[in-house]
């Protein structure tokens, strides 16, 4: 009881500081006008994206990852039952750009019934990276779903550790981001180091690209292939800061700056000014380094890649991987007009890009690679149809690591310690549980790409034509993939050769399914 009333005095005397407060401080007219009651606006304000998420919000209604979307990862992280019951409560009718797969009643490819076939299945890339080049370190990757550049700096230590993990589990590629190689990359996955415009992890004391130091980080790492970023889909054309405050001696160290100060990425690349200069500098890495050698951008004014493809074209310099980016991709920190407005989203800046190689008849020497919000297994279908050899997952593997769609990424508040840089939240995240889970999810959508590819009547979903894909118009009418895009009949898949040996190694390593026993009637 005496402490209950000094409890309550004391409360009140709180109360009473806190009103005079809001009374005599000018800046917020809410708090002058309604003491401490006014609190409670800004309060709602700042948990309502959770209000949303957790209650107010439809099963698809929450952006950029609906309700059922993130259901669907974390269950299949998690290895619950992902599936849905009852049908879907999307509004297909009414919503026009619905993709519709359509299945074939009889095709090559028979899918088998069990619900768990596929879940460990080997999906390789159609193309071998490189080959068309003659790059020494050519390969074929062994996931057609792998990780998104996502920097150290921009993720904590432990979830690029987790993500590393997990991606040795699953056999699939990852990518460094632009803020250099670390030491949670080297958990035992193959890796493609990105080289921005700051040079990360590959510069001198000057902040100069440093070609010597880029072969001690290929030398002592395994490095499979070098990807130059030109732009990024949410914010294309931008430069970046992490503030000095965020630069620790570990992130200092692996990106080739001094601690605690700011560090800047340029807007531009300093060793190259044109598509003439890039090729150059693409062919010096790549006889360098022996390594496959592509770009990543989004897709804005078509110059430039016109440009590209006609002097890959007549000169026989070129890269050996595009990565085309959306502009609903993610990212850290980018203002509002970058990530709702500047750059073409995927669907639409991957066809023109693909048909820009192809009425060259560049886009079978060429791996096309996708990024933006193609985690999801009906957005990367009809990124394999457009043409997609490969696909890129970045918040989404986020979300199978325990990311909650908070979009505090830019606070460096990440309330589940991916996103931030500070230790007591990061220290909740589990690297060697949370690998578990990435890998359980980028298993489960590479066996549904599967299944969808064998219900189309093919064995790999490389080999999905535009043929296989109407976007709905409204309630009556849809338009073919093809049409939509102007793609000709034989654009969107791998050269023959290259479906051939496809065919041939999915035949040998996939099961195929059947019917049950034929009766007596059917045999005769």
């Amino acid at each position: 009881m005496t402490w209950a009333r000094r409890a309550v005095p004391a409360a009140a005397a709180a109360l009473a500081a806190l009103a005079a407060r809001d009374l005599l401080q000018r800046d917020h007219a809410l708090l002058r006008n309604f003491p401490v009651l006014g609190r409670a606006r800004y309060l709602l304000e700042s948990i309502g994206p959770e209000l949303r998420q957790y209650i107010v919000a439809g099963n698809d209604e929450e952006r950029p990852f609906t309700r059922d979307q993130r259901r669907w990862v974390y269950a299949s992280a998690k290895q619950q039952n992902n599936y849905f019951g009852f049908g879907t409560d999307n509004n297909i009718e009414y919503t026009p750009g619905y993709p519709i797969i359509k299945h074939r009643t009889f095709g090559r490819a028979v899918p088998p019934s069990s619900p768990t076939a596929g879940h460990e299945v080997w999906l390789p890339c159609a193309k071998v990276l490189g080959a068309a080049r003659g790059r020494p370190k050519a390969f074929r990757p062994d996931s057609v779903v792998n990780i998104s550049g996502m920097s150290f700096g921009s993720l904590s230590g432990r979830a690029v550790e987790a993500l590393n993990r997990g991606a040795a589990l699953a056999g699939c590629l990852q990518n460094t981001g632009e803020g250099g190689l670390s030491p949670y990359h080297r958990r035992g996955r193959e890796l493609v180091f990105q080289l921005g415009t700051a040079y990360f992890g590959c510069r001198d004391e000057h902040g100069r690209f440093s070609l010597d130091r880029l072969r001690e980080v290929v030398a002592g790492a395994p490095v499979r292939a070098l990807e130059i970023k030109l732009s990024q889909g949410a914010k294309p054309g931008l430069g970046g800061l992490l503030p000095g405050a965020k630069v620790s001696a570990e992130i200092a160290d692996t990106r080739g700056v001094p601690p605690g100060r700011d560090c800047v990425s340029p807007s531009r690349h300093a060793e190259f000014a044109d598509c003439d200069s890039l090729l150059d500098w693409v062919e010096l890495l790549a006889t360098e380094t022996g390594l496959p050698v592509g770009i990543k951008s989004a897709v804005g004014d078509l110059d430039f890649w016109e440009e590209l493809a006609d002097l890959m074209r007549d000169t026989g310099r070129g890269v050996d991987f595009v990565t085309v980016d959306g502009g609903e991709g993610g990212t850290g920190a980018a203002p509002l007009i970058f990530a709702d407005s500047v750059s073409l989203p995927f669907q639409q800046g991957f066809a023109r890009v693909y048909r820009t190689f192809a009425e060259r008849g560049l886009h079978e020497q060429v791996v096309f690679a996708g990024a933006g919000k193609l985690g999801l297994p009906d957005n990367a279908i009809v990124a394999f149809a457009l043409g997609c050899d490969l696909v890129n997952v970045g918040r989404e593997a986020m979300l199978a690591i325990g990311c909650i769609q908070a979009q505090k990424c830019h606070t460096d508040t990440c309330p589940t310690g991916v996103a931030t840089q500070n230790p007591w939240l990061s220290r909740g995240l589990d690297p060697a549980r949370k690998s578990v889970r990435v890998a359980n999810y980028l298993r489960t959508l590479r066996r549904d790409l599967m299944k969808v590819a064998q219900a189309c009547g093919v064995e790999h979903p490389g080999l999905i034509g535009t043929d296989a894909v109407e976007m709905l118009d409204g309630r009556t009418t849809s338009t073919p993939l093809a049409e939509l895009y102007g793609y000709r009949p034989e654009w969107g898949l791998p050269s023959a050769a290259d479906r051939a040996e496809l065919v041939r190694l999915m035949t040998a390593e996939v099961p195929q399914g059947g019917s049950a026993p034929p009766s007596a009637t059917a045999q005769e």
